[in-house]
This record gives structure tokens, C-alpha cells and sequence, in this order.
């Protein structure tokens, strides 16, 4: 009696931990306590991109049809590259950008270098126009950031750098370029690493788990992040064990199983046989 009670609860426990999914995989799971909408903090808002050193800009100036003459000073020319013994004509041209030099500055037409390090990009764009104003009416600034890229690493279905089109790029909208993450990765681990402006390294931790990722300022990335997604413990085990211990331990779990069930049949068999005398 003792075992049929022992392999009947056995085979109960095996079966829900088969059926039952696992809690770490699933995101936001305590979503519900924050009611029908997420409040998010002020920190929490996509923030003006702010300008690094390496920064790779796209500036552009145009102005009313008055001023039309003197714009093209201030634009750098496109450039087309030919390969030896190229002829083509009609060869696309490559847009010029700016580079923001180890000294976080740009060489611009005219005007000459300009430390943009450390501005907003509506900063930049502001310090751009007054200056271009001594030789241009109301000259109009449109410059976009062609650098602005997070590298997301670890388990993921497709690591490396992925590029926002926005300026604007969200912890989510990064995981979702690397194509989510492997059931093996760890989410309640997410590692983001951010270097500052003084050279110093800030890293944070996630939980894709709770619904608190929202309310986090750092939410919202800023180029040249970097995401590490860290593997969970059955990865660190495969890890450690090797594929030929995994091996083992599969064929294990399956005899496990086999038992099982032919314990839970032999166990029916036999209360039937009961029954009927």
C-alpha cells in the first residue's frame, strides 16, 4: 500500500513539473498589480540623446529661398568612391558625416572646430544656429545621429550591434533587434553596461520578469550601450557537465518517465483487478 501511494504521488509530481511552465520565463509577471496603466517616471522618458566622443553625425543646414546662396558653405559636399578602372558616371554618392574627435569636437565648414561633447543634440543644434547666423537669416539645423547603436550580447538569438532609426531605443526594443531571448538566457539577470561621460563604467541589472522594469531610468538606452544577457542555471550546468553528461542526463530523465507511467499502469491494472473481485 505504502508503495503504490509512494509511485502514484511520483508520478503526480513528474507530470505537473512537465506541465507546469517555468516562472522565469515568462515577462512582466506582475503586471497586474499596477492596474490598467503604468505610470512611468520622469526619468523613465526617452531623454535628448546626448553627444559623445566617436559620435558619427549627419549635420545638414538649409534656409529660406533668400538664403539659398550661401547654404551650401555649410553642407560638406558627398563623396563618390571609384575602384581602379571605374568609369561609371552614375556611381551613387556617399553623404559626408562629422566625427567627434577625442577632444569632442567637429571641424566645421567655416566656422572651424566646435566642442559638441557633452550637449543635447537640441543643444548642439541651438549653438549651431547662432553660430551660423553671423552669415546666415534663420539658417535651419538638422542634424541626426548615425551612430546610435547597442551592442546586446549573451544569450540571445542574434547577438551584436543593432541600430536604432530613431534616436530612441528602449531595453525592449533591443532584445526584440536580437531576436528575444534563448530559453536559456536569464531574465531576471539582464546586465546593462553604460560608459560616462568621465570614463567611468555605470552597470545596471534587470528583471524582465516584473513589470518595475518600466519605472526604471534606464528604460530608455543611449547609444553605445551595451546589454549582456548572462545564462541561466540549466545553461551554466550543461556548462559545467559537458554535452556527454546532458547526454546522461536526459536518458536518465526519460527511464525516469518510462518507470513512471509503467508503475502508474501496473498500479491501474491492479486496482481493477480488485474492483472486479
Amino acid at each position: 500500500m505504502k508503495v503504490k501511494i509512494f509511485l502514484t504521488l511520483l508520478l503526480s509530481v513528474s507530470f505537473f513539473s512537465c506541465m507546469t511552465p517555468p516562472k522565469n520565463i515568462v515577462y512582466f509577471q506582475d503586471l497586474d498589480r499596477y492596474g490598467q496603466n503604468i505610470r512611468m517616471g520622469s526619468d523613465s522618458i526617452a531623454a535628448d540623446p546626448v553627444i559623445k566622443k566617436n559620435d558619427e553625425l549627419l549635420i545638414t543646414v538649409s534656409a529660406t529661398t533668400l538664403g539659398q546662396e550661401n547654404v551650401a558653405q555649410f553642407n560638406l559636399p558627398p563623396l563618390t568612391y571609384y575602384s581602379a578602372g571605374e568609369t561609371n558616371l552614375q556611381k551613387p554618392a556617399t553623404i559626408r558625416t562629422y566625427i567627434v574627435d577625442k577632444n569632442g569636437q567637429i571641424d566645421f565648414p567655416v566656422i572651424g572646430q566646435i566642442t559638441l561633447e557633452g550637449l543635447t543634440k537640441m543643444q548642439a543644434i541651438a549653438l549651431l544656429k547662432k553660430l551660423i547666423s553671423d552669415y546666415i537669416n534663420d539658417p535651419i539645423i538638422n542634424l541626426r545621429f548615425m551612430s546610435f547603436k547597442i551592442n546586446v550580447l549573451g544569450e540571445v538569438r542574434s547577438p551584436g550591434f543593432h541600430y536604432a532609426s530613431n534616436e530612441k531605443m528602449s531595453i525592449l526594443d533591443a532584445i526584440g533587434y536580437a531576436g528575444d531571448l534563448t530559453l536559456y538566457g536569464d531574465r531576471k539577470n539582464i546586465l546593462l553596461l553604460r560608459e560616462n561621460s568621465n570614463g567611468t563604467i555605470a552597470h545596471i541589472r534587470f528583471d524582465l520578469t516584473s513589470a518595475d522594469l518600466y519605472t526604471s531610468p534606464y528604460f530608455y538606452l543611449q547609444q553605445n550601450d551595451i546589454i549582456i544577457v548572462e545564462p541561466n542555471r540549466t545553461r551554466q550546468l550543461d556548462s559545467k557537465y559537458g554535452v556527454a553528461d546532458g547526454y546522461k542526463f536526459s536518458i536518465y530523465s526519460m527511464v525516469f518517465s518510462a518507470v513512471s507511467i509503467i508503475a502508474s499502469t501496473f498500479i491501474a491494472i491492479i486496482s481493477i483487478g480488485k474492483g472486479k473481485n
